[in-house]
């Protein structure tokens, strides 16, 4: 990425992504883009607000509020008496600049398709500092810390903008857009239904061209390579390719292990499409057919799941589906030896010495699922609601060195007593069933069309592999209408 010919950083929302404007537009109307920007600024109330057009998190914001993917730019907007001025700051670049690193958006330009008055980058000190001298407010979209020293290039920018305006005075407004981002509009909500295609297009290759002795970056190249096939940007996250014991690391990246005979292999991947995300998770045996342990396990957590999902609906507390789905765990877990009794406890480290934490814990220690969006882990709402975007992904991981971690106590030595049979029968299992749901006005939407239950993944496995299936034309047709 080019640098800012400015150092300054940028105020209000940052409208940076440069180089699909018209692909965006071409999925989510722009209209859509002016009502975010009006429903932030009803939030805020008065004052100057910045967004960055930045990799990472830090650019979430600036593509909720304009729809501009990567690049340099700055939308500042200006908030008084239910009154909002918009500008959009783009490097107006040259000739020879755009040789060496292709035509991005111009102010020119932007003010056409965008609907936002379009300026040169090189003006934006000048245009803040009129700003300010009417607005002695800041609202960031981003994490700042002014006493940080370390600092992303965003931070930077902030930092020198506020150096020539020392009194005026920073809030985070990253609360009010997450708000707004934790329900999702219908054009959002069919993104990521096609993300989520996407990748489950990769699962299914993927699951009848597994076999012993491949290796686990060959099955991540073919994620990839399917992401990129269908018109997605690429994945929403790091690859998850996990075989053998590697399955009982929640997040595995190396992704370079051979795959053996009678092994597990988790795969945690989702693609991006138009910036959307999918999160999709399958754990399969390498050869083929489950063992009778592996099948075991494996039913225990897609029960928790399906009971997770019977409780999902509008209007259902989130917490209320990680209690059903914990509740099955726990009696599974108790019901093949690996715990106790579905509430039994062990003595945990804690900051204060040793406290009690569940038996469960041990083998189950992540969040139920989380919100998809903009970003893989996206705001959604405490209380399901129509066009909450989610994941539902129980788990169990038997780490083979799990017992030798446990705190030294009378009470854990007697545990570890009692468990491990099961625990040498089980350990380097480790199975994670993740799906991607909506709630619509009809209930509960499952987006995430790849096999799951032990039959069904069988059934596809003994499918014969004759490489990447034909490139199907309903994907292929509304992924050319908002990439190409």
């Amino acid at each position: 990425m080019r640098q800012l010919r400015s150092s300054l950083p940028v105020v209000g929302f940052v409208v940076a992504a440069l180089l699909h404007a018209s692909a965006a537009a071409a999925q989510i109307p722009l209209d859509e883009y002016a009502e975010r920007r009006a429903a932030l600024a009803d939030r805020i109330g008065a004052g100057v607000v910045i967004a960055f057009a930045a990799e990472g998190t830090e650019g979430h914001p600036f593509r909720y509020l304009t729809g501009l993917r990567g690049g340099d730019g700055v939308l500042v907007m200006a908030a008084e008496d239910g009154r909002t001025s918009e500008m959009i700051f783009l490097d107006a670049r040259d000739f020879q600049a755009a040789s060496w690193d292709g035509e991005t958006l111009s102010p020119e330009a932007a003010s056409a398709q965008l609907g936002l008055q379009g300026r040169d980058l090189q003006d934006l000190p000048a245009a803040v500092s009129q700003l300010f001298e009417r607005h002695g407010t800041l609202h960031v979209l981003a994490p700042y810390d002014p006493t940080a020293t370390v600092l992303s290039p965003a931070a930077q920018r902030l930092r020198a903008l506020l150096a020539l305006h020392p009194s005026v005075q920073v809030r985070n407004a990253a609360t009010e857009v997450n708000t707004l981002r934790q329900i999702k509009s219908e054009a959002e909500l069919d993104l990521i239904r096609k993300a989520a295609e996407i990748t489950a297009e990769a699962h299914r290759d993927i699951m009848r061209m597994m076999r012993p002795g491949l290796n686990e970056f060959e099955v991540a190249a073919l994620a990839e390579y399917t992401f990129l096939r269908y018109g997605a940007e690429g994945p929403s996250f790091n690859h998850i390719v996990a075989s053998g014991p590697n399955s009982t690391v929640l997040h595995y990246n190396d992704n370079d292990r051979f795959i053996d005979e009678g092994v597990l292999v988790k795969m945690d991947i989702g693609a991006s499409f138009e910036g959307y995300a999918a999160d999709i998770t399958r754990t399969i045996p390498a050869n083929g057919r489950f063992s009778a342990d592996q099948r075991e396990i494996y039913q225990i957590v897609r029960d928790a799941q399906a009971a997770a999902e019977a409780v999902a609906r509008p209007g259902a507390p989130r917490a209320g589906l990680s209690d059903a789905a914990n509740r099955v765990l726990a009696e599974g877990l108790a019901r093949v030896g690996l715990i106790e009794a579905p509430d039994a406890s062990y003595d945990c480290a804690t900051g204060g010495g040793i406290g009690e934490c569940p038996q469960l814990r041990l083998f189950y220690f992540h969040a139920l699922g989380h919100g998809i969006g903009l970003n893989v882990h996206d705001p959604w709402p405490s209380t399901l609601e129509v066009g909450s975007a989610f994941t539902i992904e129980p788990g169990i991981y038997v780490r083979p060195a799990l017992l030798e971690t446990l705190p030294e106590t009378p009470a854990n030595r007697s545990l570890i007593e009692a468990i491990r049979p099961a625990f040498e029968r089980f350990s380097g299992i480790g199975i994670r069933i993740e799906d991607d749901f909506l709630i619509t006005e009809s209930g509960l939407e499952r987006i995430s069309p790849v096999p799951r239950d032990i039959d069904e993944i069988e059934a596809l496995m003994a499918e014969p592999w004759e490489g990447p299936s034909p490139r199907r034309d309903d994907i292929v047709e509304w992924s050319r209408a908002g990439v190409n």
